[in-house]
């Protein structure tokens, strides 16, 4: 959490874009705070959009008050949805390592094994 409030201090907009039940996933990003750690999200169960089609990107942004033609980052775990999703709709990837896709060449455009890794990057390539 220190970490989002951190990287929206220094000027990033923040969404969270996910796949799954409305419900589900709803649940999770406001029992967690998430909702207030954030400017904005999308999510799949709720849009009718799943990553890694674009629209689902475009929606976080708008609501984030900017384009995908601005630019940004997507940072993720999933090679197709995530990294695959994220350069279809113009934004740099940060893709998170879990050994999960030992052989698939990835295409990020950096690799780390947790989000405060992939944070700190994004201090340094603003």
């Amino acid at each position: 959490m220190d970490g989002l409030f951190r990287l929206r201090a220094s000027g990033w907009r923040v969404a969270i874009v996910t796949n799954g039940t409305a419900d589900n996933q709803l649940g999770k990003i406001q029992r967690t705070g998430l909702a207030e750690a954030v400017d904005a999200y999308a999510l799949s169960g709720i849009e009718g959009i799943r990553k890694p089609a674009v629209g689902l990107f475009e929606i976080a942004a708008k609501r984030c008050g900017a384009a995908l033609a601005d630019g940004g980052w997507m940072i993720g775990d999933h090679l197709v949805a995530d990294v695959e999703g994220g350069h279809a709709a113009g934004l740099r990837t940060i893709w998170i390592d879990r050994g999960i896709w030992p052989t698939r060449d990835h295409g990020a455009n950096h690799v780390v094994t947790d989000v405060l890794q992939a944070m700190e990057i994004l201090h340094t390539e603003r």
